[in-house]
């Protein structure tokens, strides 16, 4: 149905119906060889109309029983990392997310863009797991977890000419 009537990633959406607000669909798997998921938002861009853009980060679906605040974002996941020996466990975040989000502030006269991100919970950072292997302190001036994310192809809107 999402194929036959909707939009797929990287495709365009034209000419929304009248008083009418697009809904998009979100899934995401973990990878097995990683870190569970923490969250998938959507990011929204547009040009107003002196030609400025804009962007918006909706959190759609998330993990556990967490509850966004009164900005609308949900707070951090946690973190299970163990910084000294370069590991994590699994046990916060999901290895599934699923949901839906239509959009509250949608102009049918507004050019827009969409784009998902999915966020993984927080894992070591690759100069994390070298210094451990290597016996050497870790960097100060870097992180030593990093939250991998992937992302995926925008959907355009483009109103009515």
């Amino acid at each position: 149905v999402g194929y036959a009537k909707g939009v797929p990633m990287g495709g365009e959406l034209r000419k929304a119906p009248a008083d009418k607000r697009p809904t998009f669909l979100v899934a995401a798997m973990k990878d097995p060889y990683s870190g569970n998921l923490d969250r998938i938002p959507i990011v929204k861009g547009w040009l107003d109309k002196k030609g400025d853009t804009h962007e918006q980060v909706y959190d759609v679906v998330w993990s556990g029983d967490r509850k966004p605040g009164k900005d609308g974002k949900v707070p951090a996941v946690g973190n299970t990392v163990d910084t000294s020996k370069a590991t994590y466990t699994n046990s916060i975040g999901s290895a599934e997310l699923t949901g839906a989000w239509t959009d509250p502030e949608f102009d049918p006269k507004q050019h827009a863009i969409y784009y998902v991100r999915v966020l993984e919970i927080p894992t070591p950072r690759f100069t994390t797991y070298d210094a451990v292997r290597n016996n050497l302190p870790l960097l100060k001036d870097v992180p030593a977890t990093i939250q991998e994310r992937a992302w995926t192809s925008p959907i355009w809107y483009q109103p009515a000419k």
